[in-house]
Parts: structure tokens; sequence; C-alpha cells
């Protein structure tokens, strides 16, 4: 059975369907913290303008919940092979981040794309997304 960060489920207490939710979870919580992140990097208040903080956000969190699931990323052998993992998360992140961008790029979405957004945000994504899950799998294996 999976195991999020060496939470016991032998005990009962954790399913492998709590361990799924707490692994997407942690993916999104990640994938806002790029968004954040970034805007905070550009000098922009976060908690001033908490509506654009989330209009950041929301292309790319839309973009993983719908391919991160068809993909994989929440499968038992994705969740428990290193290999796997970095595999899965890397095919559905490059998916995901092309989505969110071409969706961040719409008309009604404040902001635009500079040209180096669309690096920074998928080489980011995919260092700290595939990171984790690798962390992840290392954990639960013990």
């Amino acid at each position: 059975m999976v195991t999020l960060i060496g939470l016991a489920t032998s005990m009962g207490r954790f399913t492998e369907d709590t361990d799924r939710l707490l692994v997407a979870a942690v993916d999104g919580l990640l994938i806002a913290a790029l968004a954040i992140a970034g805007r905070a990097h550009h000098g922009y208040p976060i908690l001033g303008q908490p509506l654009e903080t989330i209009e950041t956000a929301i292309p790319f969190l839309l973009g993983w919940l719908l391919l991160s699931i068809p993909a994989g990323a929440y499968a038992r052998n994705t969740l428990t092979s290193p290999r796997a993992a970095a595999r899965v998360t890397l095919v559905a992140w490059l998916a995901a981040a092309n989505v969110g961008l071409l969706v961040r790029s719409a008309p009604f979405f404040t902001g635009g794309t500079a040209w180096p957004f669309p690096l920074v945000m998928t080489g980011t994504g995919l260092v700290v997304l595939v990171a984790w899950r690798l962390v992840n799998t290392a954990i639960s294996k013990k």
C-alpha cells in the first residue's frame, strides 16, 4: 500500500484512495505555489491581488486535473515505482503545462504570456513535481 511521506497505512488509518487524494492535494499545492512564487518574484502583491494570483494558477491546475488522471499519475504503480513516477509525472506535466499555457493565453485571462514564461513554468514545474514524486515513492517504500 502507498504511504504519503511515511504515514502508516498498516494501522488502517489511511486507505489507498486517501493516499491518492493526499498526493493529488500536494500536487495541486505545488502547482499553486509555483504560480504564487512567480508572481512574488516579479513583484506582484500576492495578498493585495488575490484574484490575479488565483487566476495565474487556475490554468495550470486545470491542465493538471484534466491530464494527470488519464496519464496514470495516481495509479498504484506510479505511486510506488520511482521510474514510473518520474516518467508519468514528466509526460503528464509537459501536457498539463501546455494546456495551462493555452488557457492562460485565452482572452478571458489577464496577464498574457511573455516568451520566457512557458519555459520557466514548464521547466520549474517539471523539476518540482518529479522531485516531489520521487521523494514520495522513496519514502513510501520504507
